[in-house]
């Protein structure tokens, strides 16, 4: 009796938050709905939405939609298991899984959707458009928006037609960091599950992870704070090529590294990253208890583990060659790696610092050159 009390106040709040907003008052944040969905609502209005017209849940064309399915091939592909395991976990809940591209267009759809359903048939179609300025407030808006896990609930949606469902979304970041699409779950005239926004962020955190694994790269960096085991999904993982790039991060590592997503043409290596020898990464990798901890020129450390393609965290892979000779202190590595990046540079100690996230009094001190 108590969760159903609480369940209509819920309702009566977001009831009276769309009056007051719908009425002309700019007091509605914190009145029964988040900011965020309080600004999706103003943004629905200024492109002349209104709450009680039809929703033509439209698909976009064949030839659009044809670019689109080729475009999100590694991003389908890579959410196929992790979907097939939602599909089971909500079959008794009457929600199923919609999967987004980063405009809001339907890439897949997994679970029990009941066809005969309308309502659930006109959302659950690869190629209808689902963005905010089609369909107003939803999950899949919200989360594309956001760029982080949302809840709605019923009236929380912008158009009356909407307020049908309950969704969980959660945006998914592709190995280059920039927002790929996003995973919704959805209900209809169904049970409030805010649950399930944990568990919408965890399957996005997978699919991510699976599709940086399924790229090409020569080696796998899972990365944790000391204390702190590597070895599941909640791992900040980096994949690296033989040179040493970085050539993709999940967005635990981008957050661990303070790395900003990739641009057209810019590389990084991880000798710009790590305050050691790049080399060394894969000499782990061929030793059994391939675990270290990495300094990072932040002065922060990582409890690392360091895994080639195929191999698991018990089996040892075969060592890479290295000179015979004996391994230089970490001070000289790094002080190495600095008077690199100032050649690299031309002689510019601003250059080189910021090319190494580090301050040029430490290059200054590490180098001993005067300061100018």
């Amino acid at each position: 009796m108590p969760l159903t009390t609480q369940h209509s106040d819920r309702l009566t709040r977001i009831d009276q938050a769309r009056d007051q907003l719908f009425q002309g008052s700019t007091e509605v944040q914190g009145n029964g709905v988040p900011p965020w969905i309080a600004q999706s609502w103003q943004r629905c209005l200024s492109m002349g939405l209104q709450p009680g017209q039809a929703v033509g849940f439209d698909a976009i064309s064949a030839q659009h939609m044809r670019r689109v399915q080729e475009a999100s091939r590694p991003l389908v592909q890579a959410a196929q298991p992790v979907l097939a395991e939602l599909a089971r976990a909500i079959a008794d809940i009457r929600y199923f899984a919609i999967l987004t591209n980063a405009q809001g267009i339907v890439v897949d759809v997994h679970g029990p959707v009941d066809r005969q359903d309308r309502r659930a048939q006109v959302i659950a179609r690869v190629g209808v458009d689902l963005s905010e300025k089609a369909v107003g407030t939803t999950a899949i808006s919200a989360a594309l928006t956001e760029l982080q896990p949302v809840w709605l609930h019923r009236g929380e949606h912008f158009f009356q037609d909407t307020g049908v469902y309950s969704c969980a979304g959660a945006p998914v970041f592709g190995p280059d960091g920039l927002c790929a699409g996003m995973l919704d779950l959805t209900g209809i005239e169904t049970t409030e599950r805010p649950a399930l926004k944990h568990l919408v962020r965890r399957s996005a955190r997978s699919i991510e992870n699976s599709w940086l694994l399924s790229t090409d790269h020569a080696l796998v960096l899972r990365l944790n704070w000391p204390g702190n085991q590597p070895g599941d999904d909640s791992d900040g993982l980096i994949t690296l090529d033989s040179d040493g790039h970085i050539v993709g991060a999940n967005p635990t590592a981008r957050q661990m590294l303070s790395l900003s997503p990739v641009t057209h043409g810019q590389t990084l290596h991880a000798s710009e990253v790590f305050a050691l020898s790049w080399e060394s990464l894969f000499d782990t990798a061929s030793r059994r208890g391939n675990t270290q901890e990495l300094p990072l020129w932040s002065g922060l450390r990582l409890q690392t583990q360091a895994l080639q393609p195929g191999q698991s965290a018990t089996q040892p892979t075969a060592p890479r060659p290295t000179p015979d000779i004996a391994p230089k202190p970490l001070k000289d590595v790094q002080t190495n790696m600095i008077r690199e990046a100032v050649n690299r540079a031309r002689g510019n100690v601003a250059e080189a610092a910021r090319s190494l996230g580090i301050s040029r009094a430490t290059v200054y001190r590490k180098l001993g050159l005067p300061k100018s």
